[in-house]
């Protein structure tokens, strides 16, 4: 796997080879100039991209004095889309965790052990790569991530297809993707696979030998409390954080208390003051 980098504004595309052809990455550097700052690398969600973090990963830059790198994985926000007959297997987030993300860091010259920030499927792809990788992760902040598939999930992921196919979402999402159906089909038919019921990353977990924080909305309409408490269980030393009046999106219901958390919780590890 080989890849290349090229530069163009705030947001830029990366040159990556994957699955026998080129595709690009969209990407975007947050505060490069602090150098000898710790680097925050955002995972985004399932139907996520570059510009649905909205300005959040930048205020937490801010907050703690990081770099940040924000990217969209190949089918998401302006990177390659999905070919229309491309359908995902149960093991698209570890080709995801072993190969994209690997390859865009080797691309953005990334040769630090970054700090994976990760939500909901990106933080079930940081748990992979830190499990595949754990020479090459500082650390781990995991919102709603998924380490294996609840009820609660699918029945939610159903009632999405199908605002997806009656309302308006479809327009919404096209304002954050060049190819909305990319980013949507992608995504909901492989959670909607029957074969991807039995999907369950315990095993896998148990690798991962950095240092853990994980984060639940008590109202997460796309998982229960199993999820981090299953992580906590299988990673010693993983600090657990739930949150009340939060749902599927901690750092959009409860940006403040996910800030100072991650904030404290990487200087923490680091020794160091914000």
């Amino acid at each position: 796997m080989s890849a290349t980098a090229s530069s163009g504004g705030p947001a830029s595309l990366a040159s990556i080879s994957w699955r026998g052809q080129v595709v690009q990455v969209e990407y975007q550097w947050i505060a490069p100039e602090r150098t000898q700052a710790p680097l925050v690398v955002f995972l985004h969600e399932g139907l996520g991209s570059v510009a649905m973090w909205k300005d959040f990963p930048a205020q937490l830059c801010a907050a703690g004095g990081f770099r940040g790198l924000m990217f969209s994985r190949p089918g998401y926000g302006r990177s390659t889309p999905r070919a229309p007959d491309e359908h995902w297997g149960v093991d698209f987030m570890h080709r995801q965790a072993h190969e994209v993300l690997p390859a865009l860091l080797q691309a953005l010259g990334v040769v630090e052990a970054p700090w994976l920030f990760g939500h909901s499927d990106g933080a079930s792809i940081a748990l992979l790569y830190a499990a595949k990788f754990p020479n090459h992760v500082a650390g781990l902040v995991l919102l709603a991530p998924h380490i294996l598939v609840e009820d609660v999930t699918i029945a939610n992921i159903e009632l999405a297809r199908t605002a997806y196919e009656t309302t308006d979402l479809r327009n919404k999402l096209g304002r954050y993707h060049d190819d909305a159906d990319s980013a949507f089909w992608g995504w909901n038919r492989i959670w909607l696979d029957p074969a991807f019921r039995t999907w369950n990353i315990g095993a896998d977990i148990t690798a991962v030998r950095a240092p853990v924080l994980a984060v639940q909305g008590l109202d997460d309409e796309y998982g229960t409390l199993a999820q981090i408490r299953g992580i906590a269980g299988r990673v010693p030393g993983t600090q657990l954080l739930e949150l009340d009046g939060c749902a599927h999106s901690p750092h959009r219901d409860r940006p403040g208390d996910v800030i100072s958390e991650t904030v404290a919780f990487i200087h923490g590890a680091c020794g160091t003051r914000p």
